[in-house]
């Protein structure tokens, strides 16, 4: 099954660092003569820098890294905005207070019986 809440923290991630990002890339991008690689620095660029912002501010892994660093790149906005209506708000996913876990999941106890 697909786990909405860890795609939409993911993408919550991307959004922040695709600003960061795309600024970089900016001020950046004169080094370059031939402007047909820039895409190729994009990429390298998000993909570390998601990695390093990952590590850095979230418990986000590595494999789930990688997603966030290829979600900025290809634009985490605009997927966010594809999936509005599927997902929760993100305050409602910041003030979230519980944890939901499947009933197969649950250990039976002494007590439940």
């Amino acid at each position: 099954m697909l786990n909405l809440t860890l795609l939409q923290q993911m993408l919550v991630v991307a959004i922040a660092l695709s600003t960061v990002t795309c600024a970089f890339v900016q001020k950046t991008k004169k080094c370059f003569s031939c402007s047909s690689y820039l895409w190729v620095y994009s990429l390298v660029i998000n993909m570390l820098l998601g990695i390093l912002f990952c590590f850095s501010f979230t418990n986000i892994s590595f494999p789930e890294s990688l997603w966030v660093g290829f979600f900025s790149f290809i634009g985490a906005d605009t997927i966010y905005k594809s999936l509005e209506g599927k997902l929760s708000s993100y305050s409602s996913l910041v003030k979230k207070d519980e944890i939901c876990v499947p009933k197969a999941n649950l250990i039976e106890t002494d007590r439940d019986l």
